[in-house]
Parts: structure tokens; C-alpha cells; sequence
């Protein structure tokens, strides 16, 4: 569930995981609700990252930073037509969300992620996974 080895970086997935699930399972009616929780998260989330990238001038910052900008400019806008009206935008988003974040974690906050366990530990992290997959290795 994209764990990456910080471990704070690594609850925040998590949580991002969570509430982009509930957004996707809301009825209708609860679908504001939801989107207004993404909204306090992403920027709680992307605003702890951004904090990191800038006290420890991580290399990639405005790259990463950009990224989570333009994020939270589509979600104000979805949160604008669901506030005029229209819930339906609010679980398009979550579909967009669950699409981007993957490679947005794999790239760039593994990135990240390995950047500050370096800073911090004084080298990469280590993610221990059990079971990735399910089927045994073939034999040639």
C-alpha cells in the first residue's frame, strides 16, 4: 500500500488511500462530506511534504511541488461544481486520484522518501513486503 520506508510519509499513504475509498464508495449525498475530508488531508499531506522538500532542499522540490499544486487546483474545482450542485464530480476526482497517485508515490515521494531516511538515517529505507506475490516462481 505504497510503503516507501518513511514511516511518516508512509501513515500519510495510508490515510490518502482511505479517504480516496470513501470518496469512491460515498452515496451521493455524503459525497461533499468526503470531498471536504480529501481536501483538509491533501493539503495537511502535500503541505508536510513540501515542508520536508524545503528544510532539507530536496533536489526535485518544485518538480514534486508543482505536482501537488496542480492537484489541489483540480480539486477546488471539483469542490466548487459539488458545492454548485453537481456530487458526481467529487467521485470522477476520486477515480482520477486512485489513477495518479501510484506513479506519483513510486516516482516522486520514493524519491523523496529515500532522500530523507539518507538525511535522517544516513541511508535508503528498507520496505520489507510479505506475500507480493502469490504464485510460486516458475522453474525454466
Amino acid at each position: 500500500m505504497f510503503l516507501l520506508g518513511y514511516p511518516p510519509m508512509d501513515e500519510t499513504h495510508r490515510e490518502f488511500v482511505d479517504i480516496v475509498n470513501a470518496l469512491l464508495e460515498a452515496p451521493d449525498e455524503e459525497l461533499p462530506k468526503h470531498l471536504d475530508a480529501f481536501v483538509k488531508h491533501a493539503e495537511d499531506h502535500f503541505g508536510k511534504e513540501h515542508e520536508w522538500m524545503e528544510a532539507t532542499e530536496f533536489p526535485a522540490r518544485q518538480c514534486h511541488m508543482d505536482e501537488h499544486n496542480a492537484v489541489m487546483k483540480s480539486v477546488r474545482d471539483v469542490q466548487q461544481i459539488v458545492a454548485e450542485g453537481d456530487p458526481h464530480e467529487a467521485r470522477q476526482l476520486a477515480k482520477a486520484l486512485r489513477d495518479w497517485f501510484p506513479g506519483h508515490a513510486d516516482y516522486m515521494d520514493s524519491a523523496l522518501a529515500h532522500w530523507m531516511s539518507k538525511r535522517n538515517a544516513g541511508g535508503k529505507p528498507v520496505v520489507v513486503r510479505r506475500n507480493v506475490l502469490n504464485a510460486e516462481p516458475k522453474t525454466p
